[in-house]
């Protein structure tokens, strides 16, 4: 990493940005740039960075997508999706609007970096200090300055999203090795409904009582699933033991892909 100063914000991104934000309540992301400037310098994380290799997305903007992140309760994909395609999210990093962003695979090894640094509390410390200079807090308030509640917060719905991508990925396998199987082993109507959009095309539930449920709802079908597989697992004198092993196989490997 080579620390820098952040991008000023491109004349055309903040034209047309401004131009659709005066239809609607001026956007989170827009009003921290306007009021808070360059929040998260990349050198308050240069010990979690080497110094060496490529250049690399600048930690500092990607502190302040995990912050939005977890504001709009967003998995890493649907975050990468909104840095994408977000005129707010383009304005608040100094992008151009032609940008691609980033893969969401980078949101994740951001917060493994910060955590193995132990620098969890940086980014709401660095958050509240420029809050309070500002006046926007008080000092010795009570605000949550707990960065490893928000690091949490962000993981667990990535975590959900795995698992129901896990699911999806299985059950589309399982639907072109074997589909009469398929059709029989599980209900399909309902699986559909649940299984079929991708997870990143929609927001986790916002309580965590709902993910906890949604959780188990996916644990319990993945379990009901295995046991259908491995139910195929051929028995001594099995006549289709060949295809037997081959299927339980499949199911095995795919119950593990992301």
């Amino acid at each position: 990493m080579r620390p820098g100063p952040w991008p000023k914000v491109p004349e055309l991104t903040a034209k047309v940005a401004r131009a659709v934000a005066v239809r609607g309540p001026y956007p989170l992301a827009m009003r921290v740039r306007d009021e808070l400037g360059e929040l998260f310098a990349d050198a308050e994380f240069a010990e979690a960075f080497g110094s060496r290799g490529r250049p690399g997305w600048s930690p500092g903007q990607l502190a302040l997508v995990t912050v939005l992140q977890f504001a709009e309760n967003l998995t890493d994909r649907a975050a990468a999706h909104r840095v994408r395609y977000g005129m707010d999210l383009k304005y608040a990093l100094g992008l151009e609007l032609d940008d691609p962003g980033f893969d969401a695979s980078v949101l994740s090894e951001f917060r493994t970096r910060l955590v193995e640094h132990g620098m969890e509390e940086r980014v709401l410390d660095l958050l509240l200090t420029a809050l309070k200079d500002r006046g926007l807090a008080k000092a010795g308030g009570k605000q949550r300055t707990d960065s490893t509640r928000v690091l949490a917060a962000v993981r667990d719905p990535n975590r959900l999203e795995l698992a129901g991508e896990t699911l999806r990925a299985t059950l589309e396998a399982l639907a072109c090795a074997a589909p009469d199987w398929l059709a029989q082993a599980v209900p399909v109507r309902e699986w559909a409904d649940r299984y079929g959009p991708r997870t990143h095309s929609w927001h986790p539930p916002a309580s965590t009582s709902k993910r906890e449920e949604m959780a188990l709802i996916y644990g319990r079908d993945g379990f009901a699933l295995l046991e259908a597989v491995h139910a195929l697992m051929p028995r001594p004198g099995c006549a289709n033991s060949r295809r037997c092993r081959s299927f339980a196989r499949c199911g095995c490997r795919t119950t593990t892909a992301p």
